[in-house]
């Protein structure tokens, strides 16, 4: 299942978050997301201190508690999300159900 998550960082903590963050590295990273939670892709918005992400997990709770390891320093909304291939699928469903029906 994937996720889309977006941030904006709280005013107070803009530097601390950029600070912090330019100093992890990519092993860093991951373990901060733990096994369960893999990243298709990270976007910033470094003026507006916000962003958007999309990973991939099976497990909404990881997904969850990785959120909170950021919670002090930003706002995060977690939203699951479809690719393309799966949209249409679902698309083709209502179409064939419709004419069926």
């Amino acid at each position: 299942m994937k996720f889309m998550l977006t941030w904006r960082v709280h005013d107070a903590q803009r530097q601390n978050a950029l600070a912090g963050f330019s100093q992890m590295t990519a092993a860093d990273d991951a373990a901060d997301m733990g096994s369960n939670i893999k990243l298709i892709g990270r976007w910033h918005d470094v003026a507006a201190f916000t962003g958007v992400a999309i990973y991939e997990t099976d497990d909404a709770a990881a997904m969850a508690k990785w959120a909170l390891n950021w919670n002090s320093i930003m706002d995060c909304t977690v939203t699951p999300v479809l690719d393309d291939e799966e949209t249409r699928a679902i698309g083709l469903e209502r179409v064939k159900a419709a004419q069926a029906g």
